[in-house]
């Protein structure tokens, strides 16, 4: 709603301010299944990009591979986005998820 400002006709509009933004908060990077890329490279990327140790980049790749999704980095938006980036840069399908909880 927007209020009435002295008598020039110009209206200013009525703001409340939410501390709490809808990008703060903890997010996570989710890798998709693509008929694609081998599984071989799936797992590099994963140790080049996210430092994975060979064993941990494996599990998430398999999850990949046999659930269509795997949970590959949580944390903040900010390097959440560059995960993210850095991911699709290396022609994985990846998305971020708010994590609710």
């Amino acid at each position: 709603m927007a209020s009435l400002i002295g008598g020039g006709g110009s209206f200013a509009p009525e703001t409340s301010i939410d501390s709490k933004t809808e990008l703060s908060g903890v997010w996570s990077v989710i890798v998709l299944n693509d008929p694609v890329n081998l599984m071989s490279y799936v797992t590099m990327v994963f140790k080049k990009v996210l430092g994975m140790s060979r064993g941990d980049a494996e599990v998430h790749m398999m999850e990949v591979h046999e659930l269509g999704r795997s949970v590959v980095w949580t944390g903040e938006r900010e390097k959440a986005e560059t995960y993210l980036y850095q991911l699709q840069e290396w022609h994985l399908t990846a998305i971020l998820e708010k994590n609710d909880s």
